[in-house]
């Protein structure tokens, strides 16, 4: 089934930046780099002049008109004409980047229930939608019913894709490598080399909260300064954007707030229920989609919100010394607002208030994130135009 949608979450034209690099570009790297840098113009600011590129990138005019050249043989970037800019002197040459020409297959593995995936245009449109039911599959099950579902997405494509973006539960490295998705039962697994050799395009891997927070940023209205983005479905997990970079952590598991014990034999009302971690009493076993149902199951609006409440106090003492040591601006949730929307978010941000300088807590915000259901793979397409053309 094809169907074109254009979600106000991820619109043409949506204000989209840049995250900040993390490593020096090394001199056999300058030239990729140099290309990330115009490309990364054209992306954001859109329709440029060879100088205005130069400028904005301080690099040479000599060094740009050989880049644009190499784009536009690549069918990147193309000339859009003469426009004068009222200045005097010979009027400019635009170039574009031509994001209409190509697109990226988009995975979502955060649902417990469906695989989800999508053909997403580079400014972030979805073209057409997939899902596939995963009716309890795991391990080499999964990874099969993942790779029927990415080669029909590729098949969809009607223009060229520039590479596939899985976002998906668990630890992930950098290369790609899933260390550890208990949910999808896998361990130890290449997901990136494997599916490169399947498919035959490059594939791009990588934590599911760690991708919203990614769409969050680049598509959505996430501050860039200091932001956490809390993602609530069948496990709990976040990520985490400081001063423009997302952080990884020394073993890629930066954000794993949802196996954070908040529930213990001494915290007066609970009860520590055990988690799929193998341990008792962590976030994800009060705070996951399933467990907030269990928790308001049958009770009266008001004894709900009282619940839900309770939930978001046990939120706020987890985020607390996270905000404070990082100094972040807000908290973006996502999930169901339904349940998030409301009591439960209120009381978390009290919860943060109280347990931080007045300083940091007074003028944090707290809000429901801006992507809705299609954040994650907003977040996969990000992964593809970053890791294949250093944009985001």
């Amino acid at each position: 089934m094809t169907t074109t949608t254009s979600p106000a979450a991820m619109r043409a034209g949506a204000p989209r930046r840049a995250l900040r690099p993390t490593a020096k570009a090394l001199p056999e790297h300058a030239r990729a780099h140099n290309r990330s840098l115009v490309l990364a113009h054209l992306f954001h600011e859109g329709a440029s002049s060879r100088a205005d590129i130069a400028r904005s990138t301080s690099l040479t005019r000599v060094t740009v008109s050989g880049l644009v050249a190499d784009l536009m043989a690549e069918g990147l970037v193309e000339e859009l004409g003469i426009r004068a800019e009222g200045k005097v002197g010979k009027p400019a040459t635009f170039v574009a980047m031509r994001t209409e020409s190509f697109q990226v297959v988009a995975v979502d593995l955060a649902d417990d229930t469906r695989m989800q995936g999508a053909v997403v245009s580079l400014v972030g449109e979805v073209v057409s939608r997939r899902e596939a039911p995963l009716d309890g599959v795991t391990g080499d099950a999964a990874v099969d019913l993942l790779e029927t579902l990415c080669r029909q997405l590729l098949a969809d494509a009607q223009h060229p894709v520039l590479g596939v973006g899985i976002a998906s539960p668990g630890v992930i490295d950098t290369d790609g490598r899933v260390v550890a998705a208990p949910n999808l039962g896998w361990s130890d697994l290449p997901l990136s080399a494997l599916f490169e050799r399947r498919l035959g395009v490059p594939v791009h891997v990588a934590n599911d909260a760690n991708t919203r927070a990614l769409g969050e940023f680049t598509y959505g209205t996430a501050s860039g300064s200091g932001a956490i983005v809390v993602t609530v479905g069948q496990g709990v997990g976040s990520g985490v954007v400081v001063d423009g970079a997302l952080v990884s952590g020394r073993h890629n598991a930066a954000g794993e707030i949802g196996h954070v014990t908040v529930v213990d034999d001494e915290t007066a009302g609970e009860t520590p229920y055990p988690c799929a971690c193998g341990r008792r009493g962590c976030l994800e076993t009060v705070l996951s989609v399933p467990a907030l149902r269990r928790r308001i199951a049958g009770l009266d609006p008001q004894d709900s919100d009282a619940a839900l409440a309770s939930v978001g106090r046990l939120l706020g003492i987890s985020l607390a010394p996270v905000v404070s040591t990082l100094d972040l601006e807000e908290v973006l949730l996502s999930g169901p607002p339904e349940l998030l929307d409301g009591p439960l978010l209120e009381a978390a941000l009290t919860t943060i208030r109280a347990r931080t300088m007045p300083v940091i807590g007074h003028e944090l915000t707290m809000r429901m994130g801006s992507l809705d259901e299609d954040g994650v793979l907003a977040g996969a397409a990000v992964l593809v135009l970053s890791g294949q053309l250093g944009v985001t």
